[in-house]
């Protein structure tokens, strides 16, 4: 799970990219030429109470892959655009990092946000284009086409200046463009970075983008990375005062993390015991078996059952063994659906 954090030359990507990564990059908008990969923690405050709880000897987070793109100038060189595309094309999803502090000029960030989506959307219609164009060309085609006629779909879409992923596609639609990599189709979160005065929902700045974000259906998280910063430096009890008095009950990076991992389908189930306490991080949907898989290959191999119990389920019982006595603790097979927070022991035999 990669995601790239994206936008015009010194909106603050590479300062989010170390606050994220605990990395110490060189900042500034013309500071590197290459992309730079770092992994952060999905925050779950679940992992701290089962912590309590268990008394592991460790405790482990989720975790996010981020790569810090340089920053694309609009207009800029054919190679440096070429290089920008080719960049974002391995990654899962974006984070489009947007100015909403004073700079040079005043900050307009819905016009660097329709400038970049610009850049993705003939990017991808030149793709789609291309395709259809050999298409037509074959001659022996089924009629009707399933992968032509939601390619001409996309098309139109991209056309009106909106996201290829706004059309909806039929399992079979999705199956036959499984080779495109179009760049709107990628999950998108916004990120405004302003002062502390673009935080409050009705503030100008945070109101505009807002409204863009909506009419495209994409998330949107508000921040100040200075304010970040200052969060991340006081000590854990300080912090939630802190975000009380800004209105707010978690910090961005938190609210970032998170949206990402939901716009990319994951949820985490857990592990705990005396050893560690752990979340894995699995497609939302997945059947047991299959997140078996993400602890090791022979726990899929040989799966018999799953010891399961709800994150709410066992902290209000208290214990392990009071859930059992309460009957919350089930056994599943290797078909139940995997469901956030569930925490699961796994039965198996190679």
């Amino acid at each position: 799970m990669r995601t790239a954090l994206v936008g015009l030359p010194g909106p603050g990507k590479t300062t989010l990219f170390n606050l994220l990564t605990g990395s110490d990059l060189p900042t500034g908008a013309l500071s590197r030429p290459e992309a730079h990969v770092g992994s952060a923690d999905v925050p779950d405050p679940r992992l701290w109470v089962l912590a309590e709880m268990f008394h592991p000897k460790k405790v482990t987070h989720a975790k996010l892959e981020f790569v810090d793109i340089p920053g694309v100038r609009v207009g800029g060189a054919a190679q440096e655009a070429k290089r920008f595309l080719s960049d974002i094309r391995e990654v899962d999803a974006l984070v489009h990092v947007l100015q909403g502090f004073p700079g040079i000029e005043e900050p307009d960030p819905v016009r660097d946000a329709e400038a970049l989506e610009l850049e993705l959307a003939v990017a991808d219609l030149d793709v789609v284009e291309r395709r259809l164009e050999r298409i037509a060309k074959e001659k022996k085609r089924p009629s009707p086409d399933v992968e032509r006629d939601a390619l001409q779909r996309i098309a139109k879409e991209l056309g009106e200046g909106r996201r290829a992923g706004g059309v909806a596609l039929s399992a079979e639609e999705d199956q036959a463009l499984r080779g495109f990599t179009l760049l709107t189709q990628k999950p998108l979160v916004l990120v405004l970075n302003g002062d502390e005065s673009q935080i409050p929902e009705d503030a100008p700045l945070h109101a505009a983008v807002a409204a863009y974000a909506r009419e495209r259906g994409v998330p949107l998280v508000t921040m100040s990375l200075l304010l970040e910063r200052e969060i991340q430096e006081l000590p854990a009890d300080e912090q939630a005062a802190f975000l009380g008095d800004l209105g707010l009950r978690e910090p961005g990076l938190s609210r970032l993390s998170h949206g990402v991992y939901e716009g990319l389908g994951r949820i985490s189930f857990l592990t705990a015991g005396t050893d560690e306490v752990r979340a894995w991080t699995v497609r939302a949907g997945v059947s047991a078996r299959s997140a078996a898989g993400a602890i090791h290959s022979d726990i899929e191999r040989g799966f018999i059952r799953a010891e399961v119990v709800a994150y709410q389920d066992l902290i209000a019982a208290g214990s392990m063994a009071k859930a059992k006595d309460a009957g919350t603790v089930r056994l599943e097979g290797k078909d139940y659906v995997v469901q956030d927070g569930d925490i699961i022991n796994f039965r198996f035999a190679v």
